[in-house]
């Protein structure tokens, strides 16, 4: 039978408390990636949720356009393709690495069951179900809403959140390109260009080989709006 049992991971330099690995007793395997690449591809068949322990992911979707957009970047213990659990076939995105990422993957019929089962694993599953669901709303509102400059401090803040502990004063983020990034915030390159530089000047960040963020100092650009 199985107990309370825990799993402590380590991830850049943080410990992340996860009771849920634990609990998924079978139907699961670590998988190893090096940075950018494919986890899967937009299309393909959605057959198993995935649980980052290190690393981050990135989400991208192309439109029949041929328009490309990256909507999320998720880090240590988030979960995604939880699509699968509903009545969808196929990805309806790409996910890759941005860095070395290590994943847990959990086949769909297993975790099905499990959530069904278990309290604790759904318990854990629904609250970060529940807070990726929250943070798309605001991330909506905020390009609705935010001029540029503003939706670019957001997503840098929200990924340094992720890299590093909540109240450290420098976090250095996951290597991300400034295309990347206009694809996050809506806008050109140029301008991501340009709002990067002009936070370097101010003290928020600095980056060279990466971006360093300076969480509390970037939060004044959201302020003063």
């Amino acid at each position: 039978m199985m107990t309370n049992a825990s799993i402590n991971v380590k991830s850049e330099g943080r410990e992340q408390f996860s009771p849920f690995l634990a609990y998924v007793s079978s139907g699961k395997r670590e998988l190893s990636f090096c940075r950018n690449e494919v986890i899967y591809s937009q299309g393909d068949p959605a057959d198993a949720v995935f649980y980052i322990r290190e690393g981050h992911v990135k989400l991208t979707m192309v439109s029949f356009a041929g328009k490309e957009a990256t909507f999320s970047v998720l880090g240590p213990t988030d979960f995604f393709g939880v699509c699968c659990l509903s009545d969808q076939t196929e990805r309806l995105s790409t996910a890759s690495t941005l860095g070395p990422t290590m994943l847990v993957r959990i086949e769909k019929k297993v975790l099905m069951r499990s959530l069904s089962e278990n309290s604790v694993v759904l318990e854990t599953f629904l609250s970060c179900v529940l807070k990726r669901t929250l943070n798309l709303q605001k991330d909506l509102c905020t390009q609705i809403l935010d001029p540029s400059e503003k939706r670019l401090a957001r997503v840098l803040l929200r990924l340094a959140r992720s890299a590093g502990e909540r109240n450290e004063e420098c976090v250095k983020m996951p290597k991300i390109s400034h295309e990347t990034l206009a694809t996050m915030v809506g806008t050109t390159r140029s301008r991501i260009s340009y709002f990067m530089n002009r936070f370097k000047d101010q003290g928020f960040i600095d980056y060279g080989k990466g971006i360093v963020v300076r969480p509390s100092q970037l939060s004044m650009v959201i302020k003063e709006y």
